[in-house]
């Protein structure tokens, strides 16, 4: 039987500052491949140069320097908007304030001709926390602290970083990793197969020896002509299981 499977892609930005319709721009791109809600491996991650200052307010929270950036391509390079449009392809996007990010993402597709990703195309891990623990932080790092997820590198947020920790708390949202638990071994993301099950080995025969036998059948008869339990007998000697 085939599984379907269900390819997500958990992303994050870093930007300048906070509001993509006021000149911000996107400095940094992570995002995480996904499939069955489980991380495969496969990753991606750029730095770009926005063309403008970045905030000390970014800086303080990212490391994130304008000399880190002056050398790095702008969102509109192909190695940077081509590359990332193709490792995305038309999966699902996952975001921790999925507003937040879609509005600086769509923002800098739209400035380079690119059509936008549409709202129907995203999850956003924030309203999920929400209804499944109303009243309580739904921050990243909350989250990271109610599933024991380890933020311990967390030193600076990094879109790559926190991208990978979403994932991890994405998959404890939906119910924890036995939700995508898969039967089919560890092939069985890759091909949809399910493994065949191991068989139980057959039973081996009993081998006794003959004093033994003898002892036995002694033993059977001082028990008289009608034990209670030869009504259930099912076998001969030495090969009943």
């Amino acid at each position: 039987m085939m599984t379907e499977l269900i390819r997500e892609i958990a992303f994050d930005t870093e930007t300048t500052g906070l509001e993509w319709d006021q000149d911000d721009r996107i400095i940094e791109l992570g995002a995480v491949e996904l499939i069955n809600h489980v991380p495969t491996g496969n990753t991606f991650q750029t730095y770009i140069n926005p063309g403008r200052a970045v905030s000390e307010a970014t800086i303080r929270i990212t490391g994130i320097t304008d000399a880190a950036l002056v050398d790095k391509p702008p969102f509109e390079d192909p190695c940077i908007v081509d590359a990332f449009l193709a490792f995305v392809g038309d999966s699902i996007l996952v975001a921790h304030k999925a507003k937040f990010d879609r509005g600086f993402l769509n923002m800098e597709l739209q400035r380079c001709g690119k059509s936008p990703i549409p709202e129907d195309r995203w999850v956003d891990t924030v309203a999920i926390a929400r209804k499944k623990y109303p009243g309580a932080p739904a921050s990243l790092d909350a989250l990271c602290k109610r599933f024991d997820v380890n933020a311990e590198a967390r030193t600076y947020h990094g879109a790559l970083l926190d991208s990978q920790l979403l994932a991890e708390v994405y998959l404890e949202l939906l119910g924890g990793r036995a939700h995508s638990f898969d039967f089919g071994g560890k092939n069985a993301i890759a091909t949809g197969d399910r493994a065949p099950a191991e068989q139980r080995p057959s039973a081996r025969a009993m081998k006794i020896s003959e004093d033994e036998f003898a002892n036995h059948q002694t033993f059977v008869a001082s028990l008289g002509d009608d034990p209670s339990w030869i009504r259930y007998a099912c076998g001969s000697a030495g090969g009943g299981v």
